[in-house]
């Protein structure tokens, strides 16, 4: 696992050894454990409750959905093939109560992807979450229907050794997790305000 910047405020230990590696060992996911993280995300805060998210998934062991999701990533991630699991995040872009645009609904799918994220990683699980695939792909090869947008894909799995990587990528792999100041991220009453 890439090492990480030093803390300077204190985070719950999940947040904190939440990594997203490139890396894979060959160990199945289990239905169980896939359902168990969308459960995790089902609890997730929305508004009005709309709970817009909406996931499709594969294991490796349905070789043929796993194929299809994986067919609309961009060829920089193939390094994907070799995880579990794949999921593609969507939201439902309308409001059910009054078939309004819903503004927020991909700040709800983060939410509830961000509840995958912790879940997994309390599970001894990896998920490392993709924005590099075909959109338009996955909505024809997933049949996903008109008033559902794909946000982004995902690979689960068990972390393995980043020396199966590619000279690039194993780099990539193994260089420390760094964050921006928070002095760049928070402001106090006002843009660019401490």
């Amino acid at each position: 696992m890439a090492t990480s910047t030093e803390n300077k405020i204190a985070v719950h230990q999940l947040i904190e050894s939440r990594w997203s590696p490139r890396a894979f060992t060959n160990e199945s996911v289990s239905e169980e454990q896939m359902e168990t993280l969308f459960e995790a995300a089902r609890w997730a805060p929305s508004a009005m409750n709309e709970q817009p998210w909406r996931f499709i998934y594969a294991t490796k062991e349905n070789r043929e959905a796993f194929d299809k999701l994986f067919s609309c990533l961009v060829e920089g991630n193939s390094w994907a093939k070799n995880a579990s699991a794949l999921f593609i995040t969507v939201a439902k872009k309308n409001y059910d109560f009054n078939g309004k645009l819903n503004s927020v609904a991909l700040h709800d799918v983060g939410l509830a992807t961000g509840n995958i994220l912790l879940q997994a990683t309390d599970m001894g699980l990896h998920v490392h979450l993709m924005g590099g695939y075909d959109a338009a792909r996955a909505q024809v090869v997933l049949g996903i229907p008109e008033g559902f947008e794909p946000v982004a894909m995902g690979a689960v799995g068990y972390a393995g050794d980043p020396e199966s990587l590619p000279e690039g990528l194993k780099t990539r792999e193994l260089a420390p997790r760094q964050r921006k100041p928070l002095s760049e991220l928070a402001f106090k009453g006002e843009w660019n305000q401490q």
